[in-house]
């Protein structure tokens, strides 16, 4: 694991007490195109995204197991609403 210092993408700040709980689903091909616009760092065990693509939103949570990789995502919101869900969760204020 990188010290803190050295690595390039944020890190998700812990839970807060009152955080909004995401509902988090197994991921769909409902978008041809997405991209991911921002990241956490992939130094720890869960590493989000912030997907966008055809005017919509979503973000995706990775745990990187030993077994491999679980993926979940968020429904689909506008580009709007998901990049404030999206300073939330790096906040600890959702999860």
């Amino acid at each position: 694991m990188l010290p803190l210092d050295e690595c390039s993408s944020p890190h998700v700040a812990m839970a807060q007490r009152d955080h909004v709980r995401l509902d988090w689903r197994e991921p769909h091909q409902a978008l041809e195109r997405v991209r991911s616009r921002r990241w956490t760092c992939a130094c720890r065990a869960t590493v989000y995204e912030l997907c966008e693509g055809g005017g919509q939103a979503f973000i995706r949570r990775t745990l990187q197991l030993e077994t491999g990789h679980q993926i979940h995502e968020t429904h689909r919101w506008s580009i709007a609403e998901a990049r404030v869900t999206w300073t939330e969760l790096l906040s600890g204020r959702a999860r």
